[in-house]
């Protein structure tokens, strides 16, 4: 088998990536979000 790995590892693990993507697209917009809040927070700062 490929790299030493039965078939039923790989469709477990393409499951897994499967189901992850998901997860990953909601925390790349709140580490988005997140990153602007900081940004907006340190333009304030400077003003003051």
């Amino acid at each position: 088998m490929f790299l030493g790995l039965q078939w039923y590892w790989w469709l477990v693990i393409a499951a897994a990536l499967i189901i992850s993507i998901p997860f990953k697209i909601k925390f790349m917009k709140w580490w988005n979000k997140r990153q602007q809040a900081k940004n907006q927070e340190g333009k304030w700062g400077e003003e003051e």
